[in-house]
């Protein structure tokens, strides 16, 4: 099983497999063909609600807990589980804009895939 985690500001890499957008909105200033994505299941990122608490102060701890929470909604489980499917089939690249991946959803849904 092969799956990492990458800014979408940088270049594709041959072994990036399955290219998936973990963020809600589009980066800024990466237009469609540079990102060339394979997928953008905006059923597995975080709710807007969540993302603007975690940006003002909220901690990664509880960020993450939540975030888990969300990720049982039924369009949110179904979405994951079929990104876990895609891990067993190949490699996949969790992309996002995020400075600091490590404390970032792409980092749990990393975590929770190499769980299963």
């Amino acid at each position: 099983m092969s799956v990492r985690v990458r800014r979408i500001y940088d270049p594709p890499e041959p072994d990036d497999g399955l290219r998936v957008l973990v963020d809600r909105l589009w980066p800024r200033g990466v237009s469609k063909e540079e990102a060339q994505l394979d997928e953008w299941p905006k059923a597995l990122t975080p709710s807007t609600e969540l993302r603007r608490w975690y940006h003002h102060g909220g901690s990664f701890d509880e960020f993450r807990r939540r975030y888990e929470q969300e990720l049982t909604a039924p369009e949110a489980a179904a979405a994951l589980d079929g990104l876990r499917k895609s891990v067993k089939e190949g490699p996949v690249t969790l992309l996002t804009a995020t400075k600091h991946t490590e404390s970032s959803q792409a980092e749990v849904l990393l975590e929770l895939l190499r769980q299963h």
